[in-house]
């Protein structure tokens, strides 16, 4: 599968984006799909994971209640909206396909990353 993400940009704090990850190659609709981040000269870091049908969510406890991953399996696409964004946020932002369908993987604080299929990645920023 292939990602394509977008959306990101700078933005003050407190401000908000909706990053957008679109999936060409395989349908979506039976794989779990997430958002890692990474800040530079730090390891890339789980965000938040949905399952293949979107009905069960799971985000890191520094994202709770700021972000929401969603998606809509008839356009291939998976979202994370972000709102009450913080400096501590700037990062790229990188979306993940599970290569297993209906696998559980990416629900977990700290996930296996060797099986899952990633995006190029897209730039947020957050000025104070």
């Amino acid at each position: 599968v292939q990602l394509v993400e977008s959306g990101g940009g700078l933005v003050q704090a407190g401000g908000s984006l909706r990053l957008s990850c679109a999936a060409s190659g395989r349908t979506i609709s039976t794989y779990a799909m997430g958002w890692f981040r990474q800040a530079p000269g730090k390891e890339r870091d789980f965000v938040a994971a949905i399952s293949w049908g979107g009905g069960r969510t799971y985000y890191v406890d520094s994202v709770k209640g700021r972000f929401t991953i969603s998606r809509d399996n008839a356009k291939n696409t998976v979202y994370l909206q972000m709102n009450n964004l913080k400096p501590d946020d700037t990062a790229v932002y990188y979306c993940a396909a599970d290569q297993r369908p209906l696998s559980s993987t990416l629900f977990a604080p700290s996930p296996a990353t060797t099986s899952l299929d990633w995006g190029q990645g897209t730039q947020v920023t957050v000025s104070s």
